[in-house]
């Protein structure tokens, strides 16, 4: 174990970074999984990071261009949320198969628009695991007034008001922001673990629970990642699973008649 890297220099940004991530998405997962929607997630993200594909295909990244980044990210994912609104209202029925075939399509696009990059395998291993622990706090800043704008809609606004068409343009505006700083699976593991753990507990106490799930985890994941090396989002998912796990228990033993 290297003690030493633990280095609060280091991870301090990528804490507060999960920390952001965890604040949205926690409410939202809540929603998704009540939607019956589960992997809505895994295809605006991807979407989303088919969008940042695209524009390094196109040598915006290349050229520093990092607005037209940006803008192809989230209009890439709003097209998806668009597309999925649609979707919907005229096959519900068939709604998380099409949100499935979407993401594959989605993932396969990519795949071939980084054919013949020599450093297409770099771009997919940082679009689904990213790179956490190199985020700065010049990075956060933006997603901070971005996440506070979703916040304040989320929990002051009737949600019910905006609609389905309301929640997927949120809903893709928030996941594009997250899967640039964490990857496509921490954005899946961050929306679905704290919720699906604490769906059996009362609508009160729920949100607490899910986010010390998703704070735990992160906080663990990130530690576990410096003292033995290991990859960052890939073991932060892990240890959303355990502490997911822990939580499902206790809850249901709270719940049990003594």
């Amino acid at each position: 174990m290297n003690f030493e890297a633990v280095d609060i220099t280091i991870l301090g940004p990528a804490m507060m970074a999960g920390l952001l991530v965890i604040a949205t998405h926690v409410p939202l997962g809540r929603r998704v999984l009540q939607r019956g929607i589960i992997f809505i997630d895994l295809a605006i993200a991807q979407i989303a990071g088919l969008g940042v594909i695209a524009a390094d295909a196109f040598g915006w990244e290349a050229e520093g261009a990092n607005w037209k980044i940006q803008i192809a990210a989230v209009s890439a994912a709003l097209l998806g949320a668009l597309l999925l609104n649609w979707t919907e209202k005229r096959f519900a029925s068939i709604q998380e198969a099409l949100i499935g075939i979407l993401f594959v399509l989605g993932a396969t696009l990519g795949l071939l628009l980084l054919a013949n990059n020599p450093h297409g395998g770099e771009h997919i291993k940082e679009l689904l695991v990213g790179q956490i622990l190199w985020v700065s706090y010049s990075q956060l800043w933006p997603v901070l007034i971005l996440y506070i704008g979703v916040l304040l809609i989320w929990f002051f606004k009737n949600m019910e008001s905006m609609g389905r068409i309301g929640f997927y343009l949120l809903f893709a505006i928030t996941i594009t922001a997250s899967v640039q700083l964490v990857g496509v699976y921490l954005v899946f593991a961050s929306l679905i673990i704290p919720a699906l753990a604490t769906r059996n507990q009362s609508s009160n106490k729920q949100l607490y629970y899910a986010y010390a799930v998703g704070i735990l985890g992160y906080l663990s994941g990130l530690i576990a990642s410096a003292l033995f090396d290991l990859p960052s989002g890939a073991i932060i998912v892990w240890c959303l699973a355990l502490f997911g796990i822990i939580a499902s228990l206790l809850i249901k033993d709270q719940r049990q008649p003594h």
